[in-house]
């Protein structure tokens, strides 16, 4: 190579070299400014960020581990029978009162006869206890009436026995008939106190033989009652687990009822989450079902007596040697607005997102009162004591009447 070339070859490599100079000079001078905003912006970002938990953020609390709940009302049987209709299916909605299932009621109605029979039979025997006191006392007059006569007979001969017109015979006879009246006198007087006894304080209808048979009458007519089943509050049929002709006992699960109008929402928040809430403080729920467009509104009723953990079947055992904290969640029971329950319906069991505001921190944290709720109590089956006693009063009173047709009273036996 000629000293030339080489001197070419150094004028080349000084160019190249001041090139990249140039342009690393160039990209520090643009990188600079690029570092500066994005560091701005990374801290307008933040700020922002701050401000919007300090202002909004910290005032709320919220989950997706939340899931509707309803009391779900077991239909069972209380008295035994074979099942011949069944007036609700599966997602059917049934009134309070509705008839559910209706059991064979051939063998209540036979039975509900022959109490019906005892209970008169037992006014009647009733009856005649009170009228046997009536000759009972006549009896104790008749008795008197003849110790009295005795007596008589027996002091006419004792004063002309020295005179020699009677015997000592006689006089002996007129003794032993005195005391016979004496102890005749003396049973018809046990018999009436007896008898009394049996009657005293008590009218027909409060006597304990009346009493007893219309008790047997009572539990007859609930028992040929209940052979229909009937809904014990409104809701939906679900779990239908019974079939015609089945032969059910007391207590056979035959399908669940769901109160669909009074739902709530059990939310499990963090323990962490906890700090701020109480109870009235008002939530916002959205429920997966429908997504954004319906949205609820609610209040906190009460949080749970203890973690999920703790009423497990099997809970955790944490004096070990390997343990690892792990955040516990609480149950918190949101009551749910009935008018939007009626506008968009749920179902038991089903996702919702839930957001608390925890601004209004003026609440207790526990609740100190059960609120009333309208399906804890039903009145379905109040009737069946009232017709029952209406049944038994119209029996006593057609046995007790003092005089009758040769027919006998009106027929009150309820048919089937």
């Amino acid at each position: 190579m000629t000293q030339q070339d080489t001197d070419a070859n150094f004028d080349r490599s000084n160019l190249k070299d001041g090139t990249t100079h140039n342009r690393l000079r160039q990209f520090g001078a643009i990188r600079r400014p690029a570092l500066i905003l994005t560091a701005l912006v990374l801290m307008v970002v933040a700020a922002g960020a701050a401000l919007y938990w300090f202002l909004v953020a910290r005032n709320y609390e919220d989950t997706d581990d939340a899931y509707v709940g309803g009391r779900v009302v077991t239909i069972t049987p209380q008295t035994s029978g074979t099942v011949i209709a069944i007036g609700a299916d599966e997602t059917d909605t049934v009134a309070p009162g509705q008839m559910l299932v209706r059991l064979d009621p051939a063998d209540a109605h036979i039975d509900l006869l022959g109490r019906e029979a005892q209970l008169a039979q037992a006014v009647r025997e009733t009856r005649t206890l009170y009228a046997n006191n009536d000759v009972l006392r006549a009896n104790v007059s008749l008795r008197e009436a003849e110790l009295e006569r005795a007596n008589d007979d027996l002091e006419r001969r004792r004063e002309v026995q020295n005179t020699g017109v009677v015997s000592a015979e006689e006089i002996r006879h007129a003794e032993l008939g005195v005391a016979s009246a004496q102890a005749a006198l003396t049973s018809a007087r046990e018999q009436l106190a007896s008898n009394r006894s049996l009657t005293a304080g008590t009218s027909v209808a409060s006597h304990p033989n009346v009493l007893a048979a219309a008790a047997r009458l009572r539990e007859a007519y609930l028992a040929y009652k209940r052979s229909e089943i009937v809904a014990p509050v409104g809701g939906q049929i679900a779990r239908r687990n019974v079939q015609v002709g089945q032969r059910v006992s007391p207590g056979t699960p035959l399908m669940a009822l769901v109160p669909m109008e009074n739902l709530w929402v059990d939310a499990n928040f963090k323990e962490v989450q906890l700090e701020n809430m109480r109870i009235g403080q008002p939530v916002r729920l959205i429920a997966d079902v429908y997504g954004s467009r319906a949205e609820y509104h609610g209040r906190i009723i009460g949080l749970g007596a203890g973690t999920g953990a703790a009423f497990a079947l099997l809970p955790a055992q944490n004096a070990t040697g390997n343990w690892i904290k792990v955040v516990q969640r609480v149950p918190v029971r949101i009551a749910l607005d009935s008018k939007e329950l009626r506008e968009h319906p749920l179902r038991v069991g089903l996702s919702m997102r839930t957001t608390v505001d925890v601004r209004d921190r003026s609440g207790a944290l526990v609740s100190a009162h059960n609120e009333a709720s309208p399906d804890n109590s039903t009145e379905v089956f109040d009737g069946g004591e009232r017709e029952a006693q209406a049944l038994v009063d119209r029996i006593i009173a057609g046995n007790s009447a003092p005089a009758m047709s040769a027919g006998g009273p009106p027929a009150v036996a309820v048919q089937p």
